[in-house]
């Protein structure tokens, strides 16, 4: 009995202790009070001793309070006047009154220890920012913040304060220290004391209810250690009663300073400025008797292309800024296509261009093309291959035989842009998804006839890059092959990519996120190597949302006027490349394969283009047909698609259902029975020519199942049909003996003499044909059947 109860003691010890060592672990569940102290410890003191500050008093968390200890000071640092000896880490304590800028104790010595609870990483109160000025902090002033509380719990916050504190260590020195900021969730001792004396109070919030607020924060207030990213944290803590010190809610952003004696190396900035959009035009054209009108598979381009669309406004932003114009030859097309006149069809890949409605965006498209025009005037412009093929997925998903295509469409495309625009535009730039690159991406974008590829860097190594990754060193670098790879700044794009702030007031708290994120980028990145001439090249999304673009080009006014940046074009970039080479590994991602065009949709492209090459040998004006369907093909496999899987294959099938319908509209009008009456006669078999143009290049051939008995004359006939009629051609034949015949009549083309559709198959019931043509069968027949039996008794003599 004795062990037993012994061995159930152990265990239940045993028990406990695992379940208090979880709960220890665990999140303090929402809404609880949440108090957090800094003992003074080595932490505390070696980060003041490194910021040049007292450290930071405090006590050890005994039960929820704070126990104080060490005699009090003055809560003023050796810093001129920013107040120290703060509680800095999490919530304050009810009982500390050094955030209202009162006396507090200085914390115990080195030796000490703290704890401290972890806070919940949900909080009832959300904390939006509306603005912070001046974006950029420079020398003095005050830091005005705005923003917005609300309280999206499911019971009545109390009342509380608003206050701002500066990250602890001081300005961040790597850029990995951003993206960990960024990461931060609960209130930790990292986010630094709270700025005393710069609170705003908060009334008492009813659930849902929600409310503004405004900081003002002198600049020398903030303690900041000179030019650098610093961590900022607008924080909620309740103000009175049993909840003080709670933390209700917070939020984060990065701060930039730039004091004006700053003297740092200006990074040389390429920023590149796409105006690219979803393919619209199909291969389908409608023809009149004076032109032929495109079919659009939408009019959205009229809204875009209008006043107030994103095409227009993205434009007009750019018009004027030190920015590399990245343009589409294909968006280019279809803009002067809706100017000269189209249709818009009733259903995106419709057959039928009868069906379409006419196109209203014409105006739109016209002052867009003017705005473009001015805008580019005189700046850098890059013409992409047409349509912006998807150059890692035909790389992966066999599109080889397509490299022709995409070859002579980008030749064509550059000249439209150059006369469109009256520009010399550079063209061989190529633009993988998501700037990733490797060695059969390399190989295929050559064979294009691209020399130069954007790069996220991730893949791309070079002897001399100054920064490990060649994240922040972007410039050039030549690759084996000839190919050159600029290197683009991959953790800047990560964040234009993710971020799609609205252009409104209800996207003002992500805009200003995403501006202080990447002041903060440009920075860090320029005080890595203070005084090395270095590149930096920023790309944005190809389909740029409006928000984004003005977001980036406050960012490039902003660093250019503090100093750390300087504008430079897209020659610049490429000037001096170093040598390199594609990383060892596969430097595209396994995640991004997914949104790779299908292998099955690479396939059905390249048979669609077979099919449009015997559609081009039957017509008597293939030039236009051709163009129209060789352009819709590069746009079948755009990287714009990406976005859209499911408009990629509608797109792809409405193709190929046009190629269908126009080789399906060149037919033999089935027959069941015609009757031949004598030994000479011509048989009528009509061709339907459902083409919208004349057909020309078939030849029609007709074969006899029994040749002793009928046979054709003319070996080949050819046809020629007006567009949208249909044509009788009559084939002579003989007839030899009376009774049916299986004919089969089929189309072929001229040119290399292949099948041309369907055969059609029917009955030529022979009738009074000649005793004299009968006996002469008969006979013919008996001769063949006694030399055949000659030449056998010979063998066998033999």
């Amino acid at each position: 009995m004795g062990r037993g109860r012994t061995y159930r003691r152990a265990v239940v010890t045993t028990v406990t202790t695992i379940l208090v060592a979880i709960t220890s672990v665990l999140p303090t569940p929402a809404g609880a009070a949440t108090v957090l102290a800094d003992g003074g410890g080595g932490y505390g003191a070696a980060v003041a001793a490194a910021r040049g500050r007292v450290p930071y008093g405090g006590g050890v968390s005994v039960g929820g309070r704070v126990a104080h200890g060490g005699a009090p000071g003055d809560g003023r640092g050796a810093r001129g006047g920013r107040p120290e000896g703060r509680v800095p880490y999490g919530a304050v304590p009810a009982d500390d009154r050094g955030a209202h800028g009162r006396a507090t104790p200085h914390g115990r010595g080195p030796d000490s220890a703290h704890t401290a609870h972890v806070p919940s990483r949900r909080y009832p109160v959300s904390v939006e920012l509306a603005s912070l000025t001046p974006a950029v902090i420079r020398q003095g002033g005050e830091l005005r913040i705005s923003g917005r509380v609300t309280n999206t719990s499911g019971r009545r916050v109390g009342a509380a304060r608003i206050g701002v504190r500066i990250g602890a260590s001081g300005a961040i020195d790597t850029r990995g220290g951003l993206a960990t900021v960024a990461r931060r969730t609960p209130l930790t001792r990292a986010d630094g004391p709270e700025v005393a004396d710069r609170t705003a109070r908060l009334a008492p919030l009813p659930t849902g209810a929600e409310r503004g607020f405004r900081l003002t924060v002198p600049v020398p207030d903030l303690g900041l250690d000179g030019a650098g990213a610093y961590a900022l944290t607008v924080h909620v803590l309740g103000a009175d009663g049993a909840g003080a010190g709670t933390v209700l809610g917070l939020t984060r952003t990065h701060l930039s300073a730039y004091p004006d004696a700053t003297r740092l190396e200006p990074l040389r900035t390429t920023v590149l400025w796409p105006v690219l959009d979803t393919p619209r035009m199909e291969a389908l054209t409608l023809r009149t008797q004076d032109s032929v009108l495109p079919v659009f598979r939408d009019d959205q381009l009229t809204a875009a292309f209008g006043p107030g669309g994103r095409l227009r406004r993205l434009v007009e932003m750019g018009r004027g800024q030190p920015v590399t114009w990245v343009l589409d030859p294909d968006l280019i097309v279809q803009a002067r296509a809706m100017v000269a006149g189209y249709r818009v069809a009733r259903t995106p890949g419709d057959t039928d261009p009868r069906q379409a409605t006419e196109g209203e965006g014409g105006e739109a498209a016209a002052g867009w093309l003017a705005a473009l025009r001015a805008a580019v005037r005189g700046r850098e412009v890059i013409a992409l291959p047409y349509a912006d093929p998807d150059l890692a997925s035909l790389a992966r998903g066999g599109g080889t035989p397509l490299a022709g295509l995409l070859r002579r469409a980008s030749r064509t495309g550059r000249a439209v842009v150059d006369r469109a625009l009256g520009v010399h535009a550079r063209a061989g730039v190529g633009w993988p998804a998501g700037g990733e690159l490797d060695d059969g991406i390399a190989r295929y974008a050559k064979g294009l006839g691209l020399d130069t590829v954007l790069a996220s860097g991730a893949g791309v190594a070079s002897a001399g890059e100054l920064v490990s990754e060649g994240a922040t060193d972007d410039g050039a670098v030549s690759l084996k092959g000839g190919t050159t790879a600029l290197r683009y700044d991959a953790a800047i794009a990560s964040q234009l990519f993710a971020s799609h702030p609205a252009s409104g007031a209800s996207g003002a708290p992500a805009r200003l996120l995403l501006r202080q994120r990447v002041l903060a980028e440009t920075l860090t990145a320029a005080r890595e190597l203070p005084y090395a001439r270095r590149e930096l090249v920023i790309v944005p999304p190809r389909r740029m949302p409006l928000a984004v673009g003005r977001v980036l080009l406050t960012v490039v006014a902003e660093g250019r006027k503090a100093g750390w940046l300087e504008p430079a074009g897209f020659a610049d970039a490429l000037r001096k490349p170093t040598a390199g080479r594609l990383r060892g590994f596969d430097g595209y991602p396994l995640a991004r394969h997914a949104s790779e065009l299908p292998p099955s949709r690479l396939a059905a492209v390249v048979r669609d283009r077979l099919r449009m090459r015997a559609l081009a040998k039957v017509l008597s004006d293939a030039r236009a047909t051709a163009a129209s369907v060789r352009a819709a093909l590069a746009r079948s496999v755009a990287t714009a698609w990406r976005a859209d899987p499911a408009g990629a294959a509608s797109y792809q099938r409405g193709v190929s259902r046009y190629l269908t319908a126009s080789i399906a509209s060149v037919r033999l009008v089935p027959k069941s029975t015609v009757v031949v009456a004598g030994g000479s006669a011509t048989i009528p078999v009509t061709v339907d020519n459902g083409l919208q143009q004349d057909l020309t290049g078939v030849e029609l051939r007709v074969l006899s199942s029994r040749p002793e008995r009928l046979t054709a004359r003319d070996r080949a006939m050819p046809v020629q049909a007006s567009r949208a009629v249909s044509r009788t051609v009559r084939m002579r034949v003989e007839a030899y003996a009376n009774g049916p015949v299986r004919l089969t009549a089929q189309l072929y083309t001229t040119a290399d003499g292949r099948p041309w559709g369907a055969p059609m198959t029917f009955t030529a019931d022979v009738r009074s044909v000649p005793s004299g043509a009968v006996i002469f069968v008969l006979g013919g027949t008996a001769l063949i059947v006694l030399a055949v039996a000659f030449r056998l008794r010979r063998t066998r003599s033999r």
